[in-house]
């Protein structure tokens, strides 16, 4: 099967499965608390198949894009024949209890789906278990303007004291531009700096341009066709030397082939007790010169099943305040809305992931999705989850109907909004998928 149609199928299945998790969850509290409910759809548009069981058309329509459950009275601007099976019959209580049963099935996928992963394949890099020892720093990048070396210890970022490096990466990310303190041991002695991190990349997100100290630079991905390859270099080799000088990260062999550019580079290994040397000769892809070897190392662990499911409460409540960081800083324009992801990109993870060899891989994608799902629904905007339950709350503080025109006038803007946002995302999506677009375009 080829890359495009995998990732289409990986990304039809994946978003499938959570707008069906997510429309079930309104179904389900509906049906159980006396809404009619008369329409069960995955997307939108006109009815390609389905079927009629009692009360309820369960459908797919022609636009893949999300999927509604419709439930009798639900539209404020209907007339009410004040039947008790419509939705707005029902107490606020109740309609609260509906709209939110949507997110909350997202978010509950979110948890079951890493709690099986921890249970079974728990992956993740090795160096987030070593101390946050800076193994290099790039020329000219925002760690070296602000004065960090090599050998550097991280010992506070920002509020984090004792950070791992998963954290240092995460207040990097999501702070470009913006100055974040640190503190540093070096030599016996705690230094305090600040760092700018830069925006970097087509997702625009913060980079300060210093590298985790590895123990260890052995390969584990090697492109088809590339030097490395073509010169001999299997997956396994620990690189010792490059041009007969140590190499104490990936990252300072990327900063080295940016100087020494074409020219043949001696590499030299250790593969099963021996060394070898190697000549490659990089070529320029991309607008970087490259040998095609990736150095990813990572440990496997599996977790009994009160400790993978804690686990899995901690990170999905992580991420979820991660998520929400990350909407805020986009409102205060301290990060690019470039960084948001579309359907595109999110079809290309999915293929990625569906490539990659077993079924975890797949599944944490699905995790990380659908909590990012749950939580974008309950944010406050009219038409979603969270622009029902906001008017609920308003309404019940108000001790009474907020007015039906107010409300329509309300949702047209929403629709508008999302219909512009869902616009900007895919244009994102495009400049970043598709190499010189941007320059094409007048």
């Amino acid at each position: 099967m080829s890359d495009f149609l995998t990732s289409l199928v990986a990304v039809v299945a994946v978003l499938g499965f959570m707008i069906l998790i997510h429309e079930f969850g309104h179904y389900a509290v509906a049906k159980w608390l006396g809404v009619r409910v008369e329409q069960f759809a995955i997307g939108f548009g006109k009815r390609l198949v389905g079927f009629r069981r009692g009360e309820t058309d369960y459908r797919i329509n022609a636009i893949p894009l999300g999927g509604y459950v419709k439930m009798s009275g639900e539209n404020p601007m209907d007339d009410r024949t004040g039947d008790p099976a419509e939705f707005l019959s029902h107490s606020r209580w109740h309609r609260f209890l509906i709209a939110i049963a949507g997110p909350t099935m997202n978010i509950m996928l979110a948890i079951v789906l890493l709690t099986v992963i921890y249970m079974v394949h728990f992956e993740y890099p090795a160096v987030y278990d070593e101390p946050t020892v800076i193994g290099w720093v790039l020329k000219d990048s925002a760690a070296a303007k602000a004065g960090f070396q090599i050998g550097d210890r991280i010992t506070r970022i920002e509020d984090v004291e004792n950070p791992t490096w998963e954290q240092v990466d995460l207040k990097e990310a999501l702070n470009p531009g913006q100055p974040l303190s640190v503190e540093v041991q070096r030599d016996g002695q705690s230094l305090q700096k600040t760092v700018v991190p830069e925006a970097a990349g087509v997702d625009q997100i913060g980079v300060a341009g210093w590298a985790p100290k590895e123990f260890n630079v052995r390969i584990t991905d090697l492109t088809p066709g590339m030097p490395a390859e073509k010169a001999g270099l299997k997956e396994g080799d620990q690189i010792l030397q490059l041009d007969g000088k140590p190499v104490p990260a990936l990252a300072a062999m990327v900063e080295s082939l940016e100087i020494t550019k074409d020219r043949p580079i001696s590499i030299t290994v250790q593969r099963d007790g021996q060394q070898k040397s190697f000549t490659v000769q990089p070529i320029l892809t991309d607008k970087r010169y490259r040998i095609g070897i990736g150095s990813m190392q990572t440990k496997v662990k599996t977790l009994p099943f009160a400790e993978a499911f804690n686990l899995s409460l901690h990170e999905n409540r992580q991420n979820g305040l991660l998520i929400l960081e990350l909407v805020k800083k986009m409102i205060q324009h301290k990060i690019s809305v470039k960084s948001i992801e579309g359907p595109i990109r999110i079809g290309q993870a999915a293929g990625e992931a569906a490539r990659r060899k077993g079924w975890t891989p797949l599944m944490g994608l699905t995790a990380a999705i659908s909590l990012n799902l749950g939580i974008f629904n309950l944010l406050p905007i009219p038409i979603l989850d969270g622009g029902v339950i906001m008017f609920l709350l308003i309404e019940g503080l108000m001790r009474r109907d907020i007015s039906l025109r107010f409300k329509e006038r309300v949702y047209q803007a929403a629709f508008v909004f999302l219909v512009l946002f869902a616009v900007m995302v895919i244009y994102n999506d495009l400049m970043k998928t598709i190499p010189g677009l941007a320059d094409r375009l007048p």
